[in-house]
């Protein structure tokens, strides 16, 4: 049941079809209409849409409607990775199971560590991330980690592997207030091929994971498609029409869209599919206009010049001065890093062809992705002034709840 149920009996080929075909006048229809459907949405990504004239208008009501729900304000905020361990193959991520890295885990007190890095910087609100390993990422870790962090951080959400809803309200108990799980691509055949063995082959469970996140009490959900597995217009139909369904069936939470574009990792992976500069910038617009009150979500996946682009055209949440390797900010845990491959530690032969990091990590441990945005929160904040708009370090805090 749940969203499973609604994506099976999706037309995706009819919207589609759509997405490819709509003419000047479809866009124009959709784009004069307050409230919009699927359909709708699909002319809005269509090629027909992307042309100078209508792409400016399509900007100019995404812009609108940013303003007019969000202010001109732009919330900041930083990933804190725990670990790079993982028993999962993906065969586009770094911290695949197979790829032979520098892995590494850090204790409660090195988070802490991290994270007072992060706070001197101005940071209030923290995601933090992990690979997916019962034994070095349990629930009891994690519930520990944002216990401790619970004390001074006003907002922690989480990017970890799927758990169920009981073990998620252990850690909305300890803390935890947000939940962000990418179901990367929503081609079944895609997701069977790029997901070779571990836990997160199951399509379904993974698909689920906002609703049990939101029965277990968390505040936000984030959601969203990892661009460069499937065709971009095929993954932005579905991730509307889960956006849809969430603010149906979860209603009370906050939910936010991030649109990833594959970067550069360990196992040298390439794209099975390309997403231009174009097709983001139109996909950011119409996802503002499909849904005036979610956030939008880019990372520092993006490089300066696009990240700077696209904050006035719907961008609500960016990521600073980001490290995707335990320990980044500051060389924490460098002295117990270790390597693996296949799941097992290993020694590294002399000459081994291990990939190395295009740029050194300050642990020696491997990162995720490499980022393209490399200037620090105080520069990212004064480019958003300079743009008009105020960067917010902390927009919740635990006393309206309490």
């Amino acid at each position: 049941m749940g969203f499973a149920t609604e994506l099976n009996a999706l037309p995706v080929g009819e919207l589609l079809r759509r997405a490819t075909t709509a003419s000047a006048q479809a866009v124009r229809t959709s784009l004069a209409k307050a409230r919009l459907t699927l359909e709708d949405f699909a002319h809005l990504i269509s090629p027909a849409a992307a042309e100078p004239a209508l792409l400016e208008q399509l900007a100019r009501r995404a812009h609108a409607l940013t303003i007019q729900r969000f202010g001109r304000v732009i919330r900041l905020f930083a990933p804190l990775y725990l670990s790079n361990e993982c028993v999962n193959n993906c065969k586009y991520c770094g911290f695949s199971r197979d790829n032979p890295i520098a892995r590494l885990t850090l204790t409660v007190e090195e988070v802490l560590r991290e994270a007072e890095a992060l706070w001197a910087q101005g940071f209030r609100s923290i995601l933090l991330v992990a690979g997916e390993h019962p034994k070095f990422v349990s629930v009891e870790y994690l519930r520990q980690c944002v216990a401790a962090l619970h004390k001074n951080w006003p907002s922690i959400s989480l990017e970890v592997g799927p758990l169920d809803t009981p073990e998620y309200r252990v850690l909305v108990e300890a803390g935890a207030d947000g939940l962000v799980i990418y179901q990367e691509t929503y081609d079944r055949e895609i997701y069977a091929q790029m997901h070779t063995s571990g836990p997160k082959r199951d399509f379904e469970w993974r698909l689920h994971t906002p609703e049990r996140a939101y029965a277990a009490g968390f505040k936000r959900i984030g959601i969203g498609a990892l661009h460069g597995l499937a065709d971009w217009r095929f993954e932005a139909i579905c991730t509307a029409a889960h956006a849809e369904y969430l603010q149906r069936h979860c209603w009370k939470a906050f939910l936010t869209i991030s649109i990833p574009r594959l970067r550069p990792c360990a196992g040298e992976f390439e794209p099975l599919t390309r997403m231009t500069e174009r097709e983001l910038v139109q996909l950011v617009c119409a996802l503002r206009v499909m849904f005036p009150d979610v956030g939008i979500v880019l990372s520092t996946r993006e490089s300066p010049q696009t990240r700077d682009g696209l904050i006035p055209l719907g961008i609500t949440l960016m990521s600073a001065g980001s490290h995707t390797e335990p320990g980044g900010y500051t060389g924490a845990g460098r002295h117990k890093v270790h390597h693996s491959t296949r799941g097992r530690l290993a020694e590294l032969a002399s000459g081994s062809s291990e990939w190395a990091p295009a740029r050194h990590t300050s642990t020696g441990a491997t990162e995720q992705f490499l980022i393209a945005d490399e200037r620090t929160p105080a520069q990212i904040a004064e480019v958003i002034r300079r743009l008009g708009y105020e960067p917010v370090w902390k927009d919740w805090d635990v006393a309206l709840s309490a």
